[in-house]
This record gives C-alpha cells, structure tokens and sequence, in this order.
C-alpha cells in the first residue's frame, strides 16, 4: 500500500515562497511518475507539475517560471518549490504518485495567499 504525506502548505502574502515537500511510503517502483496537483474551492483539481523518474518536469502553464518541482528518488520524496506567489494560488494542494497505472493521492495541505 503506497501512502503519500504532505507537508509545508500555509499562509503566505502575495509575492512570498513556500515550499511544499511530499514523502511517499510503501512500495514505490523506479518507473513512476510523482507531483502536485491543487484544487481551489468551487474547481476541479488540476495539475500543477509532475515528474517521472529521470525525466524532465512539466508545468501547468499557469505556473512555468514560478515554480521548480524536484525529486529525491532515494528518499522517495518530491518537493514543489512555489515562488512569486499570487492570490489566485491559493488552493488545496496534492501530492500524487502515478504507477503501474494507478494514482495515488496525499490528504492535501493548504496553501493561502493573501493579497
């Protein structure tokens, strides 16, 4: 059973940082692929960056420049490093673990920009 864990979310004044980090546990295999997605309240969840295991990243448009996801294999962990945040960030954020055709979800952990 692959079980994931955020942490990092909170409050944070527009144009500030924060970096959320994810650790996954349980049997995770080489060739998957780890990320962030949000959901603001009243949207569906979209995505935010994801990255398979040595590829490169991808980025939600709305966030390319702004944001840097890495992944520490060893560890099995993924961080999304968020900076120039805008109010409109403000959301709910998961971590996901895609293998062998499955998706795996965290609980979530708040982010909150205020203006």
């Amino acid at each position: 059973q692959v079980q994931l864990r955020e942490s990092g979310g909170g409050l944070v004044q527009a144009g500030g940082s924060l970096r959320l980090s994810c650790a996954a546990s349980g049997r995770i295999f080489s060739i998957s692929t780890m990320g962030w997605y949000r959901q603001a309240p009243g949207n569906e969840r979209e995505l935010v960056a994801t990255i398979f295991n040595g590829g490169r990243p991808n980025y939600a448009d709305s966030v390319k420049g702004r944001v840097v996801i890495s992944r520490d294999n060893a560890k099995n962990m993924v961080d999304l490093q968020m900076n120039s945040l805008k109010p409109e960030d403000t959301a709910v954020y998961f971590c996901s673990l895609l293998q062998l055709g499955r998706t795996y979800w965290g609980q979530g952990t708040q982010v909150t920009v205020s203006s």
